[in-house]
């Protein structure tokens, strides 16, 4: 029997009240909540961000969004169990370790699905809807099209449409056309280029970092990537000349495509050497990106709400 065969042997010894409470929060990965500040994106862009009454509904949308990101999390890692024990670094997941009981994770799940929907219907009928599909979406992405191509990277891609979705729904705000293009292409563009960094580490160091990588070649990869960026940086160009119109013709927004578009290009140079990881890992190692990105959100404020 190999290593990467033989379970971790601080396993059972790990399975107490204490190990098991730190092992499903640690599954249920709240750092990646941070992805949740999307829903805020729509009510900041409409100047109703600071509105009382959208705060509270966009208060409940990233709780919802968080609660139902994290029960996607377990149902993953649980449906995924055997295949994480053979995995190098997988197998030290809470799950595939053997810290948290598989059935646990499945019942805490089912608990965190059916709060995020009740909590999500004190906002809106429409927030509700919207974190269902996202649900639904979700768990078809767990249990059928994580091993899909083209699928794979078009259901992780609207998980992050559908936040930017949720905060316009939770704040009952109608959504722009060029918003939405805009968001879905950059989800795609954000996607597609972490699979292309995940593509070029694999073939630099021959490691196996995810079954789906199997089904693409680099250029493919990189065809979506530009794709995506071309229609990113056009559908932007075009919401910034659309929010100026809504704002007293404001310059500061046709200003925001400066940074923005050159952080697109830093972003994706990052990508192209191959070590780039998840979105927000980038950022912060990146310390021009996120001069950038300051100076894009300042631009957007002074467009919005000067």
């Amino acid at each position: 029997m190999t290593s990467t065969d033989t379970p971790p042997t601080a396993a059972p010894a790990a399975r107490t009240p204490v190990g098991i409470g730190l092992g499903l929060l640690r599954t249920m990965r709240p750092k990646q909540w941070i992805k949740n500040i999307l829903v805020l994106a729509a009510p900041f862009a409409a100047g109703d961000l600071f509105d009382g009454r959208s705060a509270y509904h966009l208060a409940i949308a990233f709780v919802a969004f968080s609660l139902a990101a994290s029960a996607i999390y377990l149902v993953n890692d649980a449906n995924d169990v055997e295949a994480d024990r053979a995995h190098p670094k997988k197998r030290n997941r809470p799950i595939a370790a053997g810290t948290v009981p598989v059935q646990l994770a499945y019942a805490l799940a089912v608990v965190l699905i059916l709060g995020s929907l009740a909590l999500s219907i004190l906002a809106s009928v429409q927030l509700l809807i919207v974190l269902a599909v996202y649900i639904a979406v979700q768990l078809g992405y767990c249990f059928w099209f994580k091993h899909q191509p083209v699928l794979d990277i078009c259901i992780v891609a609207s998980g992050f449409l559908l936040r930017a979705i949720a905060g316009g729904a939770a704040a009952s705000i109608p959504l722009s056309q060029w918003f939405l293009l805009a968001a879905g292409f950059g989800s795609l563009f954000m996607v597609a280029g972490k699979r292309y960094a995940e593509m070029m580490l694999a073939e630099r160091t021959g490691a196996k970092i995810r079954k789906s990588l199997e089904s693409y070649s680099s250029s493919y990869l990189r065809f979506v990537w530009a794709l995506s960026a071309t229609v990113l940086i056009m559908t932007y160009g075009l919401w910034a000349f659309e929010i100026r119109e809504a704002h007293h013709n404001s310059v500061w927004s046709v200003i925001s495509i400066v940074p923005f578009v050159v952080a697109v290009l830093r972003y994706s140079v990052d990508v192209d050497s191959g070590n780039g990881g998840a979105p927000d890992e980038i950022a912060i190692k990146d310390h021009v990106l996120q001069v950038l990105g300051l100076a894009w959100i300042a631009t957007l404020v002074l467009a919005v709400y000067s």
